[in-house]
């Protein structure tokens, strides 16, 4: 096995050396507020970002959707940065909990800059500001979730531990999710000012946020020990191109998201002109939410019980049944609309979850496989395909809804506009979702090979065979 010769100067401390103890019940949940932090920038901005472009600021939905592709584009190439800045730290907090505390806040700042489109702009002048703070924010969230994700490699290296620690994250996503739902749409539904109403919510939310940070920082420890050594640019492009679990659950992750924005960024618009009452916004996301959750708590007892592999195409095929419905639910019977976004709640809650827990996974394969650990630019190339996924669905989405003739703020639409919400929100997701299984099915990193790799990891760093390294990690 061809792989670079670094020493690592200490010995693994992990569940295969019998030295660190099983995470504790307060390590979940501050982790898992980790991401609830997280979520009140990320999902505040995917919920209603691009409500707020086309009904408050004016942006058309096409132009939005440019928009959406070029930055999320652009910011997937900036988290690849944020993911080589994050494999060269080394700090007394640790390698990756500072970040909860220094990058949080920016990040927080520029939710609120980016639902304050000042109102005297030209139109081309909002378009420049929306471009800008859009882009800004988006590299500030990779500068948090980057190092953010990759704490959980350095939490524990127990398979069943890290299955929690994504459940946790999962749970948390989908509490804000519901909470967002309730708070923001009840004031797009009766705000005489939606944009003093957004601004005073954003500001609201950069509190809750630091409080929650922090949190995290103060529990959520790292506990499995690396070496000083960082990690070049070289071996680290090495460790990924040879990394070919990640590279396969990455491009699943680009179509599963794609999905899921489409859905997630096209929501509203369900409600409003499917369903004919935007106060059903708060039932659907409610529904879904509810699916996610009891997906998130069966997945780590489907894990044990059948492997991540098996149940990410269980869950995705969930998903790709609840598209089906939500595209054809007749708009006079919300109840069977309630049942799509319910069913394609359990399918995304289930792969949401799974993913989390396969690339902590593929951290350790990377080391296997190359002698060098480097969790940064595996979570990064992750987050890379992650982001290619949201632009690609929510610029799918607004692209399809002003192909079909959505007029921005009008009280109602035409049937052809109607139509592609129903498309965007229901037909996308299940379209995508196909081939994000197709890939999985043979996806190679089981449970007992993931195993495997974790003894031979060990005794690396104690008996090294003439042809393997000592490992080293940084």
């Amino acid at each position: 096995m061809a792989a670079p010769r670094t020493l690592a100067s200490t010995p693994m401390t992990g569940p295969t050396s019998g030295q660190t103890p099983k995470l504790r019940t307060i390590q979940y949940i501050g982790y898992g507020a980790g991401d609830f932090a997280n979520n009140l920038a990320f999902s505040m901005a995917s919920m209603f970002l691009l409500l707020y472009y086309t009904d408050v600021v004016g942006i058309s939905a096409t132009t939005a959707g440019t928009l959406f592709l070029i930055v999320r584009a652009w910011d997937g190439i900036g988290d690849v940065i944020a993911g080589r800045i994050v494999d060269r730290t080394s700090t007394r907090w640790g390698k990756y909990r500072p970040y909860l505390l220094f990058a949080s806040l920016p990040l927080l700042l520029l939710l609120v800059a980016l639902f304050s489109v000042p109102g005297g702009l030209s139109e081309g002048g909002a378009l420049v500001y929306a471009y800008i703070s859009y882009a800004l924010f988006s590299f500030a969230y990779g500068m948090v979730n980057i190092p953010y994700g990759s704490l959980s490699t350095a939490m524990t290296q127990d398979p069943d531990e890290r299955s929690k620690l994504s459940s946790a994250r999962v749970l948390a996503t989908n509490l804000v999710i519901l909470l967002l739902a309730v708070v923001v749409s009840r004031q797009i539904a009766t705000s005489d000012d939606l944009q003093r109403s957004l601004t005073i919510i954003t500001l609201g939310l950069v509190v809750i946020g630091m409080a929650l940070y922090v949190f995290t920082f103060a529990t959520a420890k790292e506990r499995v020990q690396r070496d000083v050594e960082k990690v070049s640019l070289r071996q680290a492009w090495d460790t990924v191109k040879q990394n070919k679990p990640l590279l396969r659950l990455g491009l699943s992750s680009v179509l599963f998201l794609c999905g899921m924005f489409a859905l997630e960024t096209t929501a509203i618009y369900y409600a409003r002109y499917v369903l004919d009452d935007a106060g059903l916004y708060v039932v659907l996301v409610a529904v879904q939410v509810v699916g996610m959750l009891l997906a998130t708590l069966l997945i780590p007892t489907m894990v044990s019980k059948v492997g991540k592999r098996t149940s990410y195409v269980a869950g995705g095929t969930i998903a790709v049944l609840g598209g089906v419905v939500t595209a054809v639910a007749p708009g006079s019977v919300p109840a069977i609309a309630f049942v799509g976004f319910g069913i394609l709640g359990i399918g995304i809650g289930a792969i949401n979850t799974l993913i989390w827990a396969l690339v902590a996974d593929t951290v350790e394969y990377g080391e296997w496989k190359t002698g060098v650990r480097a969790e940064g630019a595996t979570y990064s190339v992750l987050s890379l395909s992650r982001k290619f996924g949201q632009a690609i669905g929510a610029a799918a989405a607004a692209y399809i809804i002003g192909l079909g003739g959505y007029e921005s703020g009008a009280a109602t639409q035409s049937d052809s506009a109607v139509t592609s919400i129903r498309i965007a929100a229901g037909a996308v997701p299940a379209l995508v979702i196909i081939p994000a299984i197709a890939l999985m099915v043979t996806y190679p990193l089981t449970e007992k090979k993931f195993r495997q790799i974790v003894a031979d990891i060990a005794r690396r760093h104690t008996e090294p065979g003439p042809d393997e390294p000592r490992v080293s990690r940084a």
